[in-house]
């Protein structure tokens, strides 16, 4: 398991900014995971100073935060690389620090099989939150011919769970 990227006195003021309460899976929780990321995204220096980890030709996962509610990535995507079609099994907020990321949503047409509806390019400072009482379904790509990086916040204990990906779809062929 990947050790912390921060310090645990900025680690813990982070997370402390996103425990609401006992329900992590309430409007109140996505407001202040909302509030985190907006601040993130629109101060990233103290990130600048991090070793990122990067995966050529893939996206890599950086643990900056987390805890048995919580966990706080920097995500580094390499040029045209992309993730599954997938829905989460908790709640999923992102932010955009650097680059652009298109996100393209999907409806699925079975349990397995899903197909575009629509896409976006996310530039820097875009944030979005979401609950897992989806559908959810999307796919992240650096459509961009530099790194991008992005910070998300998920409601899950990084420790118990390897991703917080639940389905992972195909792309239908219609």
């Amino acid at each position: 398991m990947q050790g912390l990227l921060i310090d645990e006195a900025r680690s813990g003021a982070l997370l402390q900014g996103l425990h609401t309460g006992p329900d992590m899976l309430s409007r109140d929780y996505l407001k202040a995971a909302r509030r985190v990321l907006e601040d993130l995204v629109a101060h990233p220096d103290p990130f600048a100073g991090l070793t990122l980890q990067r995966k050529p030709g893939g996206y890599a996962r950086n643990l900056l935060a987390g805890d048995a509610q919580v966990s706080i990535w920097a995500m580094v995507w390499s040029p045209g690389c992309a993730t599954s079609i997938h829905d989460h099994h908790c709640s999923c907020c992102f932010g955009v620090v650097s680059g652009v990321v298109r996100e393209t949503w999907y409806r699925a047409i079975n349990a397995s099989q899903a197909v575009p509806v629509e896409a976006h390019d996310r530039a820097p400072g875009y944030v979005a939150c979401m609950l897992p009482s989806g559908p959810n379904i999307h796919r992240m790509e650096n459509c961009g011919d530099r790194e991008a990086i992005s910070i998300h916040i998920y409601g899950f204990d990084h420790q118990m769970h390897a991703s917080s990906i639940e389905t992972e779809y195909a792309l239908a062929k219609l």
